[in-house]
C-alpha cells in the first residue's frame, strides 16, 4: 500500500492521505471559519445565530440539521438549545435547517473515512491530518447527513453553545436595564432572573439581537439542566396523533398531477417497449413520460397513475449480470474459499493457536445472513414543481445535498436553484439516503410544467431497494486452558456496502460504480466484528464479493450481522467449554467495564437461569458507537414456528438527552432485531426480489411482539449511538435461546424457524 497517496478534493470528493493533507489545512486556514445564519425571519423574529431565533411573542424556533424519522432528533437536538438558553419548553418549536456548513455532519465523515478514502491508502485511524481534513471537507462541503448513530454525538456541543450565545446576549440585555453585570444574571423558564427580578425573553430579544456574546461563551457548569436530561414530551407527537404532521404525499399544490413510476430488474437495464394505447380509456391519465431507465405515468390521482402502468405492460432489457440468490450465494462461498481477502485484525498468531490446539480443541461454524430490505410505512415519496429555471422540492431524505444534486443533475440546472424542503419521514432506517426518487420528480414536474407528486408503489420501492447486503462467515476457534479463546479466525465474506454508499452520496449509483468499488476492501463492511473479549490470537478478514445488488446502510449497519457471527459462536464455544455462557464471557471481558455491567445487570432483569437445557432463554451482547447493551431472550419453537416469548435489555449509552426517547430507540430496535430474526429479507430471482409486499417478509405482527424490559444504567459518560444499538445482540440472543430451548443451532438469518 501506497504510504504518500494522491489526494484530490472538491465539493463532491474526499481523498485523504499523506504529507499533501497539511497543505490543504494550510491553505484552508485563509478560508471563511464562519458562516452566516441562512434561518428565514418573520416579522417579530430576531435571529440568535444559524441555530435559532426567538420572537417578540417569546416563542423560540430551533433549526435542526437532522432528519426527523420517527428517532426523536427534532425533540432531542431542541432540548440541547433550550436547556442550555433557559427557555420554556411549551414556547419552543423546531424547523428543518436549511443547507449550511454551519450544520456539516463532520463525525459520520471522519468514521467513515474508510468509506471516503481509496483503497489503496488502506486503514486509516480516526485522528491526525486526516481527520483534520474530514472535518474540514465536511464543512466546506455543507456535507449534512443523518446516519450513523451520529446526531447526539456530532451536535451536543454545538447546540449547547447555540443556547449558550443565546442566553448570554439575553443577560447582557437585562444586566444593562438592572446596571449590574451579566454574569450575575441567570435564564429558566423563558425569563432572565436577577436577584428577585425577572423579565421575559419576549421583552429583550429585540435589544440583545443587538449585543454580541463573549468570548468564549460560558456553557452551563453541567450538560444536564432544566431540560436536557429529562423527559421532554416529544415536539413531532401532537401533529402525528391529530394527523397534521405532513409528509412528501401530504403536499397539496394548486394544478399538482400525482405520479407512478415503472423501472425493471436491478443492473445495467433499459426499457424496451410498452403499450401506450393499453392505458388510453384509463379516467385521469393525462399523460406518460418515458426515459432509457424508467416510465412514468402523470394522472389526476395516484391510483390511476399506477393502473396505467400496470395498463401499459412495460418491457425491459437487461445487460449482464442480474441478482440471483443461488448466484450470490455461490459467489459468497468462492470469495471465503478462495480469496483474496484484506486483514483488518491480526494479533498474535493465530495459527500457532490452532496448531496448538489441533483435534478435538478447534471448532468451526459457518453463518449466513440474506439480504435485509428496509420496508419503512413510507415508500419513496416526492413533490416538485419547477417554474422558471428553479425547482422547490419537498423530500424526506437523510441526504439533503445529495437529494439536491440528483434533482439538478437530472435536469440540467444548478443545485443552487434548487430549494429543498425537508419534511417528517414515515421511517427510514437508512432508506432515505436514496435520491434516485430526487432526480425522478424533478423530470417529471419540469416535463409537466406543472407540480408534481411522485410516489413509490410498495412494488418499486422493494425492487428499488439498496438492501443490506447479505454475508457469509466462518469461523473458526481454539479452546485453550479452563476453556477460553485461546484464538479465533473471523472470515466474513460481503460486499463493501460502504464504498458503495459513499459513491451514491457522492451522485454515482450507476452499475459502474459498484463494479469499480467490488473488489475494494472495506472495514465498515464488517464493523462489530472485534469480540469484545480478550483473545490473545484475534484475525478478522474481509472478503470481498462482487453482486450485482446495490447495497447501502440498514439500521445497525454490519453491527446488525456481525453480532450475530460473534455472539452465537461465543455461545457455541461456551457450550464446547462446558461453561454457561454468563460467565464465560465474563472472565474474558477485560476492561470492559462497561459492557460487563450491562451483562450482570440484565443477568438480575431477566432471572438469567445459567441458559440451561429447556430454559429456552438465550444470551448476546455488544458494543457499538460509544454505548453497550445486553440483551436476553426467551423463545420456543412450536407448530407456528418461533415464539420469543420475552426480550430483557440493559444498556449503557452514557449521559442521556431525554431518558424517555432513548427507551423508545431501544424498544424499536429491539423490535427491528426480532424483525430481522424472523424475516425482513428476501431472495432474488431473475435481478427481481421475490418479496413485493410487506406481508411477504414476515415482519412481526402486534401479537408476535413479547414483553420487552429495558433498564439503562445512568452516568455521565459522553452520550453513545443510541437508535440503532437495540438491533444486533437480539437475533443471536434468540438463536441462543433456541438452542437452549431445542437443542438446535441456527446459523442462517432469518432464523430458519418455520421448519421447526
Amino acid at each position: 500500500m501506497s504510504d504518500k497517496p494522491g489526494i484530490e478534493l472538491s465539493r463532491r470528493n474526499l481523498l485523504i492521505g499523506g504529507g499533501v493533507g497539511v497543505g490543504l489545512l494550510v491553505a484552508w486556514a485563509a478560508w471563511p471559519r464562519e458562516y452566516l445564519p441562512n434561518m428565514m425571519l418573520e416579522k417579530g423574529e430576531h435571529l440568535f445565530g444559524p441555530w435559532l431565533k426567538i420572537g417578540e411573542d417569546g416563542r423560540v424556533t430551533i433549526a435542526v440539521p437532522q432528519s426527523e424519522m420517527g428517532q426523536g432528533s427534532y425533540t432531542a437536538l431542541a432540548q440541547i438549545v433550550a436547556g442550555e438558553l433557559g427557555a420554556d419548553w411549551r414556547t419552543v418549536a423546531v424547523q428543518p435547517a436549511l443547507p449550511s456548513p454551519n450544520f456539516a455532519n463532520d463525525l459520520f465523515v471522519r468514521e467513515w473515512s474508510s468509506a471516503f478514502l481509496p483503497a489503496s491508502v488502506g486503514v486509516v485511524a480516526n485522528s491526525g491530518v486526516s481527520d483534520a481534513i474530514g472535518k474540514e471537507w465536511a464543512k466546506r462541503s455543507g456535507f449534512m447527513i443523518t446516519a450513523g448513530s451520529t446526531s447526539i454525538r456530532q451536535f451536543e456541543r454545538p447546540c449547547r453553545m447555540a443556547g449558550a450565545a443565546a442566553r448570554t446576549v439575553l443577560c447582557q440585555a437585562a444586566a444593562e436595564r438592572w446596571d449590574t453585570a451579566w454574569e450575575n444574571c441567570e435564564t429558566f423558564n423563558g425569563f432572565v432572573t436577577f436577584e428577585k427580578k425577572r423579565i421575559p425573553f419576549a421583552e429583550l430579544v429585540a435589544e440583545a439581537a443587538t449585543y454580541d456574546p463573549p468570548s468564549p461563551i460560558p456553557l452551563r457548569a453541567s450538560p444536564v439542566n432544566s431540560l436536557s436530561g429529562k423527559e421532554a414530551i416529544r415536539l413531532d407527537a401532537a401533529a402525528k396523533v391529530d394527523g397534521s404532521a405532513n409528509f412528501a404525499g401530504d403536499v397539496r399544490l394548486p394544478d399538482m398531477l400525482y405520479a407512478s413510476v415503472r423501472a425493471g430488474p436491478i443492473g445495467d437495464t433499459r426499457l424496451k417497449e410498452m403499450d401506450r394505447a393499453g392505458a388510453a380509456d384509463i379516467k385521469g391519465l393525462v399523460d406518460v413520460v418515458r426515459t432509457d431507465g424508467w416510465v412514468a405515468a402523470l394522472a389526476t390521482n395516484w391510483w390511476a397513475a399506477n393502473k396505467a402502468l400496470d395498463a401499459m405492460s412495460p418491457v425491459f432489457a437487461t445487460t449482464g449480470r442480474m441478482p440471483d440468490s443461488a448466484t450470490m450465494n455461490e459467489a459468497m462461498e468462492r470469495a471465503l474459499n478462495k480469496g483474496p481477502g484484506s486483514r483488518f485484525v491480526d494479533i498474535g498468531s493465530v495459527d500457532g493457536a490452532l496448531e496448538k490446539a489441533a483435534g478435538t480443541r478447534v471448532y468451526r461454524s459457518q453463518f449466513a445472513v440474506q439480504p435485509a430490505v428496509h420496508a419503512p410505512i413510507e415508500t419513496r415519496s416526492a413533490t416538485a414543481d419547477y417554474k422558471d429555471g428553479r425547482l422547490t422540492l419537498w423530500l424526506a431524505t437523510q441526504a439533503p445535498e445529495a437529494a439536491r444534486t440528483a434533482a439538478a443533475e437530472a435536469i440540467g440546472i444548478s443545485p443552487d436553484d434548487v430549494t429543498l424542503i425537508q419534511m417528517l419521514a414515515g421511517g427510514s432506517f437508512g432508506r432515505n439516503l436514496d435520491s434516485r426518487i430526487a432526480g425522478q420528480a424533478a423530470v417529471l414536474a419540469k416535463h409537466a410544467g406543472r407540480p408534481v407528486q411522485l410516489v413509490w408503489s410498495r412494488p418499486e420501492d422493494f425492487i428499488r431497494d439498496i438492501v443490506r447486503p447479505p454475508a457469509h462467515a466462518r469461523m473458526t476457534a481454539a479452546l485453550g486452558k479452563g476453556g477460553v479463546i485461546a484464538g479465533m479466525a473471523v472470515r466474513i465474506a460481503v460486499p463493501s456496502f460502504a464504498r458503495q454508499q459513499v459513491r451514491r452520496l457522492k451522485g454515482d449509483g450507476t452499475v459502474e460504480a459498484w463494479k469499480s468499488v467490488a473488489d475494494e476492501h472495506d472495514p465498515l463492511a464488517i464493523d462489530g466484528a472485534f469480540p469484545p473479549y480478550a483473545i490473545p490470537n484475534l484475525s478478522i478478514d474481509h472478503f470481498p464479493v462482487d453482486l450485482p445488488l446495490p447495497t447501502g446502510l440498514w439500521r445497525g449497519n454490519a453491527h446488525s450481522y456481525t453480532a450475530f457471527f460473534v455472539e452465537s459462536f461465543v455461545n457455541e464455544l461456551a457450550a464446547a467449554a462446558g461453561i454457561e455462557p454468563l460467565s464465560y464471557r465474563m472472565q474474558m471481558l477485560v476492561g470492559q467495564t462497561r459492557l460487563a455491567r450491562c451483562l450482570t445487570g440484565v443477568a438480575t432483569l431477566a432471572g438469567w437461569d445459567g441458559g440451561a437445557e429447556n430454559s429456552g432463554k438465550g444470551l448476546a451482547c455488544h458494543s457499538m458507537y460509544g454505548s453497550h447493551i445486553a440483551v436476553i431472550a426467551t423463545a420456543r419453537t412450536g407448530e407456528q414456528g418461533v415464539r420469543v416469548e420475552r426480550i430483557s435489555a440493559v444498556v449503557d449509552c452514557g449521559r442521556l438527552i431525554n431518558p424517555e426517547l432513548a427507551r423508545q430507540q431501544i424498544e424499536g430496535g429491539i423490535i427491528f432485531g426480532l424483525a430481522q430474526a424472523l424475516g425482513s429479507a428476501t431472495e432474488y430471482e431473475n435481478g427481481l426480489p421475490i418479496a413485493r409486499r410487506l406481508r411477504d417478509i414476515d415482519l412481526p405482527l402486534l401479537s408476535d411482539i413479547p414483553e420487552i424490559d429495558v433498564e439503562f444504567i445512568r452516568n455521565d459518560e459522553e452520550p453513545g449511538g443510541v437508535s440503532e444499538l437495540g438491533v444486533p445482540a437480539v437475533a443471536p440472543a434468540i438463536a441462543n435461546a433456541l438452542f437452549s430451548a431445542a437443542g438446535v443451532r441456527l446459523r442462517e438469518l432469518p432464523l430458519l424457524s418455520r421448519g421447526l
